[in-house]
């Protein structure tokens, strides 16, 4: 029970310190934390089907395959704060990814598994840090294509 009051908290708070931003920042790094929810939740797939990772505690009924609080919670407006303070310095953008990536990684994720939310099976936490480092790549280019486009429109 808990652990389900855990991951609610987990989905809802982090959309209440968008409260402390500007409209402006929202609107502008809104698209790239959804795309990069979209791929969250393709990547949640592909662990289900090869075990890397099992969710035993989850607060939606198909939340057994994505982790909804991390994507769609912490993970989505992470993205947004993240963007918000460092995206105009790629060096900023990528140190501070690398340490909250390897903060997420090696601390939360052991949290959770010691809490006995999930557990890692075929895949260990340093290639979680990988998938998420990779991520933060593909996302920072996202945005540049996306900033690009209402440029010149």
């Amino acid at each position: 029970m808990l652990n389900q009051v855990l991951l609610w908290i987990g989905l809802i708070a982090p959309w209440f310190t968008l409260f402390f931003m500007k409209t402006d920042s929202i609107k502008r790094y809104m698209p790239v934390s959804v795309f990069v929810s979209l791929l969250l939740t393709i990547i949640y797939e592909i662990a289900y089907t090869f075990e890397w990772w099992t969710l035993k505690v989850y607060i939606v009924p198909w939340g057994f395959i994505t982790n909804v609080t991390f994507v769609y919670g912490i993970f989505l407006i992470g993205t947004i704060w993240i963007f918000h303070f460092t995206y105009r310095n790629f060096k900023v953008y990528l140190i501070t990814n690398s340490i909250v990536d390897a903060i997420f990684a090696f601390g939360f994720l052991q949290l959770t598994e010691w809490l006995g939310v999930d557990e890692f099976v075929n895949l260990p936490l340093w290639g979680a840090y990988l998938i998420m480092l990779s991520l933060a790549f593909i996302i920072y280019f996202y945005q540049r294509w996306q900033e690009g486009i209402f440029r010149t429109n």
